[in-house]
């Protein structure tokens, strides 16, 4: 019986591993976050990303062992994220995960980031298929078509900018920290999440995303205001916090009707849905959340969402993609590669 893998995430800027059991689940979620190493740099550095990963695998590996009381001759499987990603950070995790799959003659499966993502609200919840999932993050935002576990299909996705990355671009006019999400939602709260700018939504007729277009309202909304010197590339209202909180709020209202109007026009002609998912890093926005939980209610649909240590980079959501391959013995070899 195959009963336990481990599972290694290392796409981006979270080192993170997790222990899956087939019949309890998630033993142990454990992750090291480059946020801080990032932050003054406003986005993350590829180099910087893969540095970390290389200094913080071994301790988190072992830490996710630790916290499940499981050594790693006990595991049948590894699975680990090989695409897509920063190439750095995906070799520092593949690597690792190959060494442990060769040295202990253990089974080696590749996950897509965007599959463990896509599946990882159904880590805590039975998510009725056929459904729409919604995936937003600072790396990726795209709408796809889940008919069951490992069959999806893409609907639309960002033709430019990702939905996170938009929010960090733009906090970055502002002056405001990274990540730039966080700040921005509690920037708009304060002024009851009203759109007093009345930023560009979407208008073409397919299901692909944009969000160049609204980041770069932003910008010439703000030179208009003379809150912002072009020449300078400079935020000139540093103490005007009215001023950011309208301008988060006009954003998060923007971004969320653009999320809606797109899910709307995937249901058209999909009278099967029975169920809508939100997954990611935005997923944690609790404002975007209750915007999609009243629309679904209007429309009859469930909504489901992970609890926010699934929605950021987790290994856990990778474990689960792990092992629904492992029982259907869809394995790899040590020549995967990353992608």
């Amino acid at each position: 019986m195959k009963n336990k893998l481990l599972a290694i995430e290392s796409s981006c800027d979270e080192t993170a591993a997790s222990i899956y059991d087939m019949q309890k689940g998630v033993l142990s979620n454990v992750y090291f976050s480059q946020i801080d190493i990032h932050s003054k740099f406003g986005g993350v550095v590829p180099e910087l990303a893969s540095r970390s990963h290389l200094e913080k695998i071994n301790f988190i590996v072992e830490q996710a062992l630790l916290n499940a009381n499981t050594k790693l001759n006990e595991i049948d499987a590894v699975a680990v994220t090989n695409k897509p990603g920063l190439p750095g950070s995906l070799l520092i995790g593949l690597s690792f995960a190959k060494a442990i799959a060769w040295s202990l003659n253990k089974k080696i499966i590749g996950v897509n980031h965007l599959e463990g993502h896509i599946f990882s609200s159904c880590i805590e919840n039975k998510v009725p298929f056929p459904h729409l999932c919604l995936t937003a993050s600072g790396g990726h935002t795209a709408m796809y078509l889940v008919e069951d576990f490992g069959k999806f299909t893409l609907l639309g996705q960002t033709l430019d900018d990702a939905a996170g990355e938009a929010f960090d671009k733009i906090a970055k006019l502002m002056n405001l920290p990274y990540p730039g999400g966080p700040v921005i939602e509690k920037l708009a709260e304060q002024v009851n999440f009203e759109d007093f700018f009345h930023y560009p939504r979407l208008s073409h007729k397919n299901l692909d995303f944009s969000f160049s277009g609204i980041k770069t309202a932003v910008l010439y909304d703000l030179v208009n205001r003379g809150a912002y010197n072009l020449q300078e590339k400079k935020f000139l209202k540093d103490n005007d916090e009215i001023l950011k909180q309208k301008v988060a709020s006009s954003l998060l209202v923007a971004v969320a009707d653009i999320f809606i109007d797109r899910i709307k026009l995937a249901l058209k002609d999909k009278p099967e849905i029975k169920a809508l998912t939100f997954v990611g890093g935005v997923a944690c926005n609790k404002y975007i959340k209750n915007r999609f939980s009243e629309f679904a209610k209007s429309k009859n649909l469930q909504f489901f969402y992970p609890s926010p240590q699934y929605c950021t980079d987790n290994a856990a959501m990778i474990a689960f993609v792990g092992n629904y391959k492992l029982q259907k013995n869809q394995i790899d070899n040590l020549e995967l590669d990353i992608y």
